[in-house]
């Protein structure tokens, strides 16, 4: 057990004492804040202009997380970075010698990355809810409304869970330049270009980020799972990743 808190410890201090791991915590909670303030108020000054059926269908909550596309950048970098810091420095060899239990080693990191990740998470979220609803004026809607707070909390969740799901990842490659040519194309490009392409919509809804949005929605598009089932969906994938990083980390040399 004392063994264990000096592991967390070290991981605590590896984690906040790097400035690029900090600073891209604070770009994400900037990016999402103010990027979802800004197109928040273009929705509220052009709402009269959208069709009949877009009005219907707008959704108060959703649009005041519009940054998050652009933070979910920065929550990335920070998963990537975390894990490919002490492989780029040459550190993980030091680290798997102080503490050969890979597991302990891994899960340790990973309880860190979590913690961090969740409180910037969810304050991100509530202020990106609260900010976008201040500048949507009389489109906006309340906390208390049904279904509301849940999209808030799952705002934090998700950009927990696409931290995780980077460090698994990151995990599998050892490399944060191999890492972001995956992740970014894959969130910035493959994913919203499948899901705009109608022969592809049914598969692209099954990913990671396709999914776990479902769960920062009220107005919920029509999906054969409900914003709890997309988290979970997301869930999966975290897992997955997570467990092949825990397998190449176990059975890789430094």
């Amino acid at each position: 057990m004392a063994h264990a808190t000096r592991v967390l410890r070290s991981e605590w201090t590896k984690a906040t004492t790097v400035r690029s791991t900090v600073w891209t915590l604070g770009l994400a909670l900037l990016i999402t804040v103010l990027v979802g303030m800004g197109l928040s108020l273009v929705f509220k000054s052009t709402y009269d202009d959208l069709a009949p059926t877009d009005q219907a269908t707008f959704d108060p909550v959703f649009t005041s997380f519009a940054g998050m596309s652009l933070g979910q950048l920065a929550m990335i970098a920070f998963g990537v970075l975390l894990v490919a810091n002490e492989y780029s420095s040459g550190m993980i060899r030091a680290s798997l010698a102080a503490v050969p239990q890979r597991g302990l080693f891994m899960g340790a990191k990973l309880l860190v990355g979590t913690v961090l990740v969740f409180v910037v998470g969810m304050v991100t979220s509530f202020l990106s809810f609260f900010l976008g609803q201040a500048m949507l004026g009389d489109l906006a809607t309340s906390i208390g409304e049904p279904n509301v707070l849940r999209a808030v909390v799952g705002g934090g969740l998700y950009m927990t869970l696409i931290a995780l799901f980077a460090m698994g990842i990151t995990w599998m490659l050892r490399s944060a330049i191999l890492s972001f040519s995956i992740l970014i194309p894959l969130f910035f490009l493959v994913t919203p270009i499948l899901g705009a392409i109608p022969a592809t919509q049914d598969a692209a809804q099954w990913l990671p980020d396709q999914a776990g949005t479902m769960i920062m929605t009220v107005v919920a598009p029509d999906r054969p799972y409900g914003p709890w089932g997309g988290l979970l969906v997301m869930v999966a994938w975290v897992v997955a990743a997570l467990i092949a990083g825990y397998a190449t980390l176990r059975t890789r040399d430094a």
